[in-house]
């Protein structure tokens, strides 16, 4: 059996003029046209420069003669041809195949594509910086932009390389990757994650624009952290509503960390929240009904007493339709530290805490069911809602009070069967 293998395709460069459409205005100058030749394809395109017909080897396609515009002409003519050779090679070793418009157009920049990890990368942080404030936050491009950086610095610390061909992506860069955040920066698991996921997001970007064909990630099992979310106790909670604070900014991010508490609401969504998010229904309750930036589900949240009364607090304030005027998540945070002081509160405050604190003590400790806790907050499934919702130990020791007077009289051992020396234990019969 005999393989027949494809002749090489037949690839010119040429540079010419056309005398008879010389310009009067230019003094009789001509432009200067090049023609890429693939087998019997020819594409054309200008070189955006003009030479007098005198100075022009038609058989050499360039300038004759002395002077700087001869030399600047042929130096520039000699970079072309290199960067179409490139381009033709680049093509050939990517496609398998090549055409003489993919070859002007690749020289053109048209249907240029990122084939450097990190160019893709600031490419993805580039078109997400115009998106933050319409449907993305600040934190996330921040968080993105860290992410690059630690990137950067593992693909120079680990192989002295400022990036990396996309098509050189292997489930051994992965692992590679996943150890130098692990042991030589020494990052927990969910630190890791931070910096893994938007990893994948390249790769996967890189796949759906058909710039790579495989996915590294195969394979790749991410150490997930156990979720434990913290929340404040009915004490620290009782602390932060009594406690009275005199200056006029902290006051102002306790009541948007309370106003978190009792709506369960992020960050995100309460500087989007707006008047045509509040509605009444026929009995006169208050929702909110609001679709979560991150998940694009949309909560139904029943307004309680508390945030009603925070948001008539800061009615004055308002320039538009939007509820609150919010400091940015940092600032929150900074003063929030200094809140928790104030309040004698030892655990560390952060805003999410009040997403966290009303999954539980505002709901679940007061027996509303996840499944209506899960719509309340957005989340596309239970599973969601149970890590964020940690039952407390007061919820189940009360469930189980109610447990134990629903059977107390209903189960016991014959009298026969319990041991004298145990007769009169408080537990027996």
């Amino acid at each position: 059996m005999t393989m027949k293998i494809k002749a090489r395709s037949t690839f010119a460069v040429l540079f010419y003029i056309d005398k008879s459409k010389a310009k009067k205005k230019s003094k009789g100058r001509c432009i200067i046209t090049g023609r890429i030749t693939i087998d019997t394809q020819i594409a054309r395109f200008s070189t955006k420069m003009n030479v007098d017909p005198e100075m022009w080897d038609a058989q050499t396609g360039r300038a004759i003669g002395k002077g700087k515009e001869v030399t600047r002409i042929n130096r520039t003519l000699d970079n072309l041809e290199q960067e179409i050779q490139s381009h033709y090679d680049r093509l050939v070793l990517e496609d398998g195949y090549v055409t003489a418009e993919a070859v002007k157009n690749a020289l053109n920049g048209i249907g240029k594509k990122a084939t450097g990890l990190l160019e893709l990368f600031r490419e993805h942080n580039e078109e997400f910086k115009f998106r933050v404030g319409v449907n993305r936050v600040k934190e996330t491009y921040e968080q993105y932009l860290h992410s690059y950086r630690v990137l950067e610095n593992f693909l120079w610390v680990r192989f002295q390389i400022k990036d990396i061909a996309l098509n050189q992506l292997t489930h051994s860069f992965i692992d590679a990757y996943d150890f130098h955040l692990r042991v030589d920066k020494r990052m927990n698991s969910n630190t890791v994650l931070n910096h893994t996921i938007p990893l994948r997001k390249m790769v996967r970007r890189a796949i759906s624009q058909d710039i790579i064909k495989r996915d590294p990630f195969v394979n790749y099992v991410a150490e997930k952290p156990l979720k434990q979310r913290r929340h404040l106790t009915m004490d620290e909670f009782q602390k932060l509503l009594t406690t009275p604070i005199a200056e006029k900014h902290l006051e102002r991010c306790r009541d948007i960390f309370l106003f978190a508490c009792f709506s369960g609401m992020a960050y995100a969504d309460v500087c989007n929240l707006s008047e045509k998010h509040i509605k009444q229904d026929d009995n006169g309750v208050m929702w909110i009904r609001i679709e979560r930036q991150k998940t694009k589900s949309e909560c139904r949240i029943r307004l309680l007493n508390v945030p009603i009364q925070i948001m008539e607090k800061y009615k004055h304030e308002r320039t538009d339709d939007k509820i609150f005027k919010l400091k940015t998540l940092k600032t929150i945070d900074e003063n929030l530290k200094t809140i928790a002081q104030k309040c004698g509160i030892e655990s560390r405050l952060c805003y999410h805490m009040g997403r966290h604190t009303y999954a539980t003590q505002v709901c679940i400790s007061q027996g509303v069911p996840i499944e209506t806790l899960c719509k309340m907050m957005g989340h596309r499934s239970v599973q969601t809602t149970q890590i964020y919702a940690k039952i407390t130990n007061q919820k189940v020791n009360e469930d189980m009070k109610i447990l134990s007077s629903r059977i107390e009289n209903r189960y016991e051992l014959p009298k026969d069967d319990v041991p004298e020396e145990f007769g009169k234990n408080q537990y027996y019969k």
